[in-house]
This record gives C-alpha cells, structure tokens and sequence, in this order.
C-alpha cells in the first residue's frame, strides 16, 4: 500500500489523542444526539478543552496553533467513526478563517479564543430559499443606517445554527449591484429581530442541527462588518477552496472507513456454505472500491499539500471536492449492497453513513457546481451576450 506521508509523527500522535477523544466522549452519545437532533454545549466544551477545536489558529488568539493538517486529522478521525453530528469542522475551519483572515484585531480577539474553547458556537448564512450556488443573487440586505446595519431577510439550510452565539451572514451591502454588492455580516444571535426556525428533518447527518434563519430589522453597528464592504463575494470565493478541501479529507476518510467495515461484514457473513467474501463478484467490488479509494487518497493528500503551500486554486479544490463526494458516494452504494438486508437497517453504521454521505455531494457547492467550474478551466472565455451585460 502507498505510504501516506503528508503527516508528521507529530500529527500522528495527535492522531491518537483525536481518536481516544472521539471513542470515549463523541460515540457512546451519538446515537442519543441523534434523537434529540442536537450535540449539547458539554460535548463543545470538552472538545474545546482537549485541543479540537480551531486547530489552526495561532495561539495568540486561542488557537492551538498547529496547521491545516492537524485539522484534517480532527475530520478524518470524525469521519472514519461516522460522527457527523458534532460540527467541529465547520466552526474551526471554515467559520474561524473568516476571522481570522478579514476580522479586525478586537473581533478577531473577542470571538476567536471563545470559539477555540467551545464557549462561543459559530456559524455561516449563505444560502437562501431561493437558491444557494448563486450567491450574486442573495436576497438578504444589510443597509446602512447611521452607525449601524439593519438586516432583512431569510436564509436556509444553515448547519450548527440552533446553538449558534454568532453567525457570518452573507448580505447585501449595496441591493442594486450583484457581487459587487455582498457583504459579510456579524451577526450575534441574541439581538432583536433574530429568530431561528424549527430544526429541520434531514435524511441523514441527524445530529448535526440545520435551521432556517429569520432577520427581521435586525441592527448589528457597522463595526460588525467582516473586511470591506462590497467585498463579501471574493471573500466566500477565497474561503471556498478550503471549506471543499474539507468535503474532500471528509468524503475520503469516510469511504474508507466503509470499505474496512464491509470487509469486517463480508468475511464473517455465511452464505451458502461459504462467507460472502469467498464469492468472486464480492472480492471484484472490494477490489474496484480499493483501487478507487487509493486513487483519491493519494489526490486528496496532494491537495493537503499545495493546501499548506498556500497554492490551492479552486479548480483543484473543486476536482477533489467532486471526485471525493462522488466516489464516497459509489462506495457506500456499494457498501449496503454487499451488507445485504442488514445494509438497510438504520443499527448498522453503513446505513447511518450511507444516509449521511448523501450530504456531500450537495454541501460546500454542488456537484454539478464543480462541474461547471472544472469546464470553465479548460474553456476559452466568451464575452458575454449583451442582454445579460444589461441585465447586471
């Protein structure tokens, strides 16, 4: 087997820490968080104490200030023990760098060490009911009043937003403009005119909470905005590449967790005087998931790479992100079939991941999305008609 060697020994004992942490205080609770469509504050505060949380982030602000790959142990070893509910990942690495990269040094020190402790939860409003992938066109606006911004407008689908204490919210700065025109927000949750919807029922990752949210001449002051005004589109744009590259180390880790697990399913599993992995058409769909799994791993820990250089562009971020979903997809596909009825039956962890995996490929952007950013690539730019110049 190709050796992955993007981790130090230092990750790797953190590794270990992340595992024991993940065994012992995540999975004997999941099931339950599961239920209740919530993980409580204690799970935060413990992962906050144990070092889980913004690993990133220097330390002057809280951080444990490791890199990007100590995150990615963090995701990896969620993923690999099909705990979806905890929303660590979305908080510390793609929240925090928000902050991080555009916040001001009194916002950056009055949330960042709070967040890095579990103490302060964060979130992201991007999408919309009337879409998602097409942020030029938000509805939501943000206009200036004096010393402050007054928000007005909806948004679905947003993860961790039930426990929330602050949320980026993605607005209109300027309503007649299209990227030009958005702007990033901070939203504190406790201020008048916010209100958040009913949890919603999702077909899987079921104790990861996701809400609608209501802003209703919510008035934040001015010194809530994140960076410059007009400048919230090439922030989420720039932000965007780590936050697939996340999608991507999940997606990975999490089909090969499957594949060991089906294994385990196969070569225990009678059938017919034999073990289900006795029969060829079983060691041939082992053999291809192997074979597309190492595949992946090895683009994947190549992008970690370019990732910690600073040079991860989109499109390779969006090839990752797509062929990472896509694969973790066929996989777990595969995984329930060779289970059998069991397969089906939400007690067995390749149910509960096969359900959950369906998010992927639909989180961070689309599939199709990276399509269409993948041929934009390879194909020369066209001007634009001249009833769309008008229509921007």
């Amino acid at each position: 087997m190709i050796p992955r060697t993007v981790f130090t020994a230092e990750h790797e004992m953190f590794r270990g820490q992340v595992r024991r942490f993940v065994e012992r205080e995540i999975m004997p609770h999941h099931a339950a968080w599961e239920e209740a469509g919530v993980v409580p504050r204690e799970a935060w505060h413990k992962a906050g104490a144990a070092g889980l949380l913004l690993c990133n982030i220097p330390e002057e602000y809280g951080g444990m200030g490791g890199d990007f790959l100590h995150s990615a142990v963090v995701i990896e070893e969620m993923s690999r023990a099909g705990a979806t509910g905890p929303a660590f990942s979305l908080h510390s690495d793609i929240v925090a760098p928000y902050l991080l990269h555009y916040g001001t040094e009194e916002q950056k020190r009055h949330w960042l060490p709070r967040m890095a402790r579990g103490e302060a939860l964060a979130a992201v409003a991007m999408t919309e009911p009337q879409g998602g992938s097409d942020l030029q066109s938000i509805r939501t606006t943000a206009i200036r009043e004096g010393d402050e911004y007054v928000l007005n407008g909806q948004k679905i689908y947003i993860t961790n937003a039930q426990g929330a204490d602050v949320i980026v919210v993605a607005a209109k700065t300027d309503p007649t403009a299209r990227a030009r025109g958005v702007s990033l927000i901070l939203v504190e949750t406790d201020r008048p005119g916010f209100a958040r919807g009913k949890p919603l029922k999702k077909v899987g990752c079921k104790a990861m909470d996701t809400s609608e949210l209501f802003l209703d001449g919510v008035r934040v002051p001015v010194s809530n905005l994140l960076g410059e005004e007009g400048r919230g589109f090439t922030q989420l744009m720039t932000e965007l590449a780590q936050e697939r590259l996340v999608q991507a180390v999940r997606a990975a880790a999490g089909a090969e967790a499957a594949l060991e697990q089906t294994i385990a399913y196969v070569t225990g599993r009678p059938a017919f005087g034999q073990t289900l992995a006795d029969f060829q058409n079983t060691q041939f769909r082992l053999a291809e998931m192997r074979a597309e799994i190492t595949l992946l791993r090895t683009y994947v820990d190549r992008c970690l790479e370019v990732h910690l250089q600073g040079k991860l562009d989109s499109v390779d971020a969006a090839i990752a992100k797509m062929q990472a979903t896509e694969i973790q997809g066929r996989v777990l596909d595969q995984c329930v079939q060779l289970h059998g009825g069991a397969g089906y039956m939400w007690e067995y962890p390749i149910a509960r991941a096969w359900a959950d995996a369906r998010m992927s490929r639909i989180a961070g952007g689309s599939v199709e999305v990276m399509k269409q950013i993948i041929a934009r690539s390879l194909l020369p730019r066209q001007e634009k008609r001249p009833a769309a110049r008008a229509a921007e």
